[in-house]
Parts: structure tokens; C-alpha cells; sequence
């Protein structure tokens, strides 16, 4: 891997019958990025079989500048989905893949992601074999038959295996995986400012399921907003439903209804997630010890703070720390 901040390279291999938006997503995201100083993050390239190489993208086609060389010099390599898994997929395409993985001349090897479809490519490519995987849920039953050394989680948006290959589901699901991959990077500032520049939320962890179904909207067009600003900033407090709900003027029942309807979850469980989220940018922007990290997200107990922390994020509070912590916080401290 390359050590220079700026100078990560990510290449999204194009390949025929690609689906644009799992394309245009992490050249977006990852082009969007950008550094404390304005600098940006990442250089993105977007590379085909051959340079200069006509990609079939169903309603347009599109010529990728760079060749599959380019696979050996990338620290990410995106794989996008493509409209026909069952088209066979160029020889030389799923050993640049294998190469890239593997690394060479005592270069680690790319880490590799791919976005939907883009999963039976780096299953072709044998990649995936004895790994737990995903893509969207309507192919996870054929990827499974196609490749039974595969552990395909259908339920999930992404899956990170260890850093070093993630695959994810359809659609959105792109974008949370490669928010996720800005946050490894960087951390969640960072991730978050791509995030509001793509307009898309950093709250999706990967073990979140692929799809919910949402009741409309309610005839009132009573949102939440407010009431989520207020939790933001209340977080160090112990907030019971009905406080949440004497502060939204709702009833605890409709409370807990408009927060599936608009976001999907429970209140219980969206103050879990921004919790830890908080969480997450206090340890990397601060020095301050656990235990003061824990109050001011609403622990009154240090222990049962790292053990909600670890089974949400998956690991300790330390060591997400040392993993994630700024520079420059690490400068100051």
C-alpha cells in the first residue's frame, strides 16, 4: 500500500455490460473526498481490459483511459456490478484481479471491494472462496449455487473481511460500503463531510439489513428532524422513550411508529447508533481516557460502554483509538 495520504490510487474496473450506478458510486465518493488541508483524499482512475477500450453500459457506451496495468499500482480496486452475471468474464481480467490481491515485488497486495453484482467477478476470480460474502438479495441464491465455497450472507449491506476484501449489496448499499472504506482511511470526519457531499447519511453500519420496508409518509408531514437534532445533542443524558416522547409532543406509540416510517429503526436503537457514532469521533479527535469518552455519550458505567461499543462496532474502544485516531489529534497529544 501506498503510505502517501493523497496519493491513494482507486481503480474501478469497468467491464461490459457494468451498471452505471455502481460505476459513477465510488468514482464519486472517493473523488469527493477530501483532506483537513482541501487535498484530496484519493486519485481515481477508471480502468477496462484494454486502454482505451470501448465498455458497453446498456444506454451509453464509455471508454475507460487506463488498461488492467493499472490493477498492479491501485491500493483499491472497486469492482462494479454488471446487468448479466452470466456473461463470461475475460481471462485476463480475473488474473489482474488475482495479481492485485496478491501483490508483488514486497508490495502489499490491493485491497479489492466490489459494489452488487460485482461480487460473482471476484468469486470468478477466486477471491471470495472461504469468505463470507454479499451482494444485492436477489442474486445471493445464485452466487451461493455458483460458488458453494462462498458463505453468502444475503441480509446485510456489506461485509469487510478483515480489510482486505469487502463486497456489498445493491444499489445504496454501494455508498455505505465505500463511506466505510473512507472512514478506515481517514476516519469519520473525513467520512462524513463525503458524506454530506454525496447527500447520504454516515449511519448504515455493514450488519444493517439490505432492505426495509417504509410505510409512507405520514399525512400530517410530521418529521423528525427536530427531534433528532435534540437527541444529537442530548446524548450524554439518560433518555427514556417518553422523554423523547414530551419532546416531540407525540405519544411513546407514535413516536416509536414515526421512527420506523422515517428512519427504519427504533428510537432505542437510532440513540445506540448515535451514540457510538459520537463515540467514534471523540476517540479519534480526542485524548481523553475512555471512561470520559463513555459519559459524554450517555455511559454512566465505563465497562458497559466498551462492551455496547464492541459488539457494535467490533471492537474495543482502545483499539479503534490507535486504528483510527487523527493526526492530528496524535500531533497535539
Amino acid at each position: 500500500m501506498t503510505t502517501g495520504a493523497a496519493s491513494r490510487l482507486v481503480a474501478v474496473l469497468a467491464v461490459d455490460g457494468v451498471v452505471p450506478f455502481d460505476l459513477a458510486v465510488p468514482v464519486e465518493v472517493f473523488g469527493r473526498a477530501r483532506l483537513a488541508d482541501g487535498s484530496a483524499a484519493y486519485r481515481v482512475v477508471v480502468c477496462a481490459a484494454r486502454p482505451g477500450a470501448d465498455v458497453d453500459a446498456g444506454t451509453f457506451t464509455l471508454r475507460a483511459r487506463h488498461g488492467l496495468d493499472v490493477l498492479a499500482a491501485a491500493d483499491t480496486v472497486v469492482v462494479p456490478g454488471t446487468g448479466d452475471v452470466g456473461a463470461p468474464v475475460d481471462p485476463a481480467v480475473l488474473d489482474a484481479l488475482r495479481a492485485a490481491a496478491a501483490g508483488a515485488d514486497g508490495r502489499g497486495g490491493a485491497r479489492v471491494a466490489s459494489i452488487c453484482s460485482g461480487a460473482f467477478i471476484l468469486a470468478a476470480a477466486g477471491l471470495l472462496d472461504g469468505q463470507r460474502a454479499t451482494t444485492h438479495w436477489l442474486g445471493a441464491a445464485q452466487l451461493a449455487a455458483r460458488y458453494p465455497t462462498v458463505d453468502v450472507d444475503p441480509d446485510v449491506l456489506f461485509v469487510d473481511n478483515g480489510g482486505r476484501v469487502l463486497t456489498s449489496a445493491g444499489a445504496a448499499a454501494g455508498l455505505d460500503l465505500c463511506l466505510h472504506l473512507v472512514r478506515a482511511d481517514f476516519g469519520s470526519a473525513v467520512a462524513a463531510d463525503a458524506a454530506r457531499l454525496s447527500v447520504m447519511p454516515l449511519e448504515r453500519a455493514g450488519g444493517q439489513a439490505q432492505f426495509i420496508t417504509h410505510q409512507p409518509p405520514a399525512p400530517d408531514g410530521v418529521s423528525l428532524e427536530p427531534l433528532l437534532r435534540w437527541l444529537t445533542g442530548h446524548l450524554d443524558e439518560e433518555l427514556t422513550l417518553v422523554e423523547m416522547a414530551r419532546e416531540a409532543a407525540l405519544s411513546t406509540r407514535t413516536l416509536s411508529r414515526r421512527f420506523r416510517e422515517q428512519t427504519g429503526t427504533t428510537p432505542a436503537q437510532w440513540l445506540a447508533v448515535a451514540r457510538l457514532r459520537r463515540a467514534q469521533q471523540l476517540l479519534e479527535s480526542t485524548d481523553h481516557p475512555v471512561e470520559w469518552v463513555a459519559a459524554r455519550v450517555g455511559f454512566r458505567s465505563p465497562a458497559a460502554f466498551r462492551d455496547r461499543f464492541r459488539r457494535l462496532v467490533g471492537t474495543s474502544p482502545q483499539a479503534y483509538r490507535r486504528a483510527f485516531r487523527s493526526p492530528e489529534a496524535a500531533r497535539a497529544a
